[in-house]
């Protein structure tokens, strides 16, 4: 992963018909925010996806009583398009620019509420959802592109189907680091230990029992999704310390080592609030 994603009663199915509106070439591809569900925390939507869906990969939210409802961002970003298509295509819509290649964008809005070049964190209100444009009924349109593609949706790590229709409880807004340790590693890895950093975050030791990797990453609790200093490391016993540090959004890490019967030193700091670990964890 990149440093990027540290910074991360159903109504009856509608249609988008095909928006004709081209996306713009994107920078440089890196891996994906943590996108969360575009609604209030605790707000029980259905995502929706079908073939012929244009573009591909995009998602419908319905949720009866949609009409009105805050819409928000799924991930830091700053504001690049906030336009009206009239009676056709996206209606009201808003994109959002979260670096790396990444943009989302949110369609069919009965109300925009950020104007081009605002800054807005992760669960910033943008505007309410409604039926403008080229609908058959009220629902959110949303789309995660990379680069000008529209990608298969992940939203807080758990996957859309395509195609067919899955709820989604959103987290978005709840308060907490959006990210787990277990995440920010990848699959295959467990905690096999934690050490607290005050109040400041937490320093996490992870284990990968196929690959027989160890893992370290240190999740902030503070300054959530503003850049402030953050490090992890991890060394293996008679090998150079590998360390992750810089002023990130989240967390710092993953950084992996292979140690195999070895001891290893993990450990990791949120500004201040620092931590080592002796060598441990021999076999």
């Amino acid at each position: 992963m990149s440093r990027l994603r540290r910074f991360a009663a159903v109504a009856a199915a509608v249609a988008l018909p095909a928006c004709g509106l081209t996306l713009a070439a994107q920078s440089t591809a890196s891996a994906a925010p943590n996108f969360q569900v575009p609604f209030k925390c605790g707000v029980t939507v259905t995502a929706a996806t079908f073939s012929g869906h244009n573009p591909a990969n995009s998602v419908d939210f319905q949720k009866s009583g949609i009409t009105g409802m805050p819409v928000l961002a799924a991930a830091p970003g700053t504001v690049t398009r906030v336009a009206n298509e009239g009676s056709t295509s996206y209606g009201r819509w808003i994109e959002l620019d979260h670096g790396g290649g990444w943009r989302t964008r949110y369609a069919h809005l009965s109300e925009q509420e950020v104007s081009v070049g605002q800054s807005v964190g992760q669960g910033k209100e943008i505007g309410k959802a409604g039926a403008t444009g080229g609908v058959t009924g009220p629902h959110l349109h949303f789309e995660e592109n990379l680069n000008g593609v529209t990608q298969k949706a992940v939203l807080n790590g758990v996957a859309v189907p395509y195609y067919g229709k899955k709820d989604f409880t959103s987290k978005n807004g709840c308060g907490g680091n959006p990210y787990s340790a277990t995440q920010v590693c990848g699959s295959g890895f467990s905690v096999i230990d934690q050490q607290a950093l005050g109040t400041a975050g937490t320093a996490y030791l992870l284990y990968n029992s196929s690959s027989k990797e160890n893992c370290v990453t240190t999740l902030k609790a503070v300054s959530l999704g503003t850049a402030s200093p953050v490090s992890a490391f991890l060394e293996v016993q008679g090998s150079t310390r590998a360390t992750d540090s810089g002023s990130f959004t989240y967390y710092a890490g993953p950084v992996k080592k292979s140690a195999g019967s070895t001891c290893v030193k993990w450990g990791g700091s949120v500004g201040s609030s620092a931590y080592e670990s002796p060598f441990e964890h021999c076999g």
